[in-house]
């Protein structure tokens, strides 16, 4: 039986960063070799969550998770977590002539999570996670993002405060919500800010 170790509902900022197209790239390669570029992957983002002061969640499969909390973070975690994302897309490549070396899409949401640590059943270890409805919604964000794409919802919009001059807004239907999720999509031609 999983059970609460210890957390409080705390508001912070989510990034979620998904590699598009997993699937068909792991059947045009080895195992080794799609093992190699995950490697990789994983090895720039998590260069960039540290460099950007969040909490790295998890690393599984073709996502990487930050979690940017205030008492890590900063008060400024909304506009560290669009920095982070803008830099995921650097350094995977996205701003290369050649074109990006992984495709990855960025949700960023802000909102109250329960943070804490979860035990597995019969004590077999605990993970600090952050579990919600607000998790859910940046793991939609970075599913619905386009490779090259970051979707950062209003609520993180507005708590950056960063001047992003013109952005494309969108409303995401999104899976088990009964309202729209209102977004701004940052893509590479539009991220004057990168750190």
């Amino acid at each position: 039986m999983t059970r609460h170790q210890g957390g409080a509902e705390i508001e912070l900022t989510m990034l979620f960063a998904d590699v598009r197209g997993s699937t068909i790239l792991a059947e045009q390669m080895s195992a080794s070799d799609f093992s190699r570029l995950m490697k990789r992957f994983y090895v720039v983002a998590t260069e960039v969550l540290v460099k950007t002061d969040a909490l790295i969640d998890k690393l599984v499969g073709d996502e990487v998770i930050g979690l940017f909390i205030p008492g890590y973070t900063g008060p400024e975690h909304a506009r560290q977590a669009v920095q982070a994302a803008q830099e995921l897309l650097h350094v995977t490549g996205h701003r290369d002539p050649g074109g990006a070396w992984l495709p990855v899409g960025v949700g960023v949401h802000t909102g109250v999570a329960y943070l804490g640590a979860m035990e597995g059943s019969r004590g077999t270890g605990a993970d600090i996670t952050a579990l919600g409805d607000n998790v859910n919604i940046t793991a939609h964000l970075s599913s619905h993002a386009a490779s090259g794409e970051i979707l950062i919802s209003d609520a993180t919009y507005a708590a950056a405060k960063l001047d992003l001059g013109h952005l494309e807004q969108r409303q995401l239907e999104l899976k088990g919500k009964s309202e729209l999720v209102h977004v701004r999509v940052l893509g590479v031609g539009s991220s004057p800010n990168r750190p």
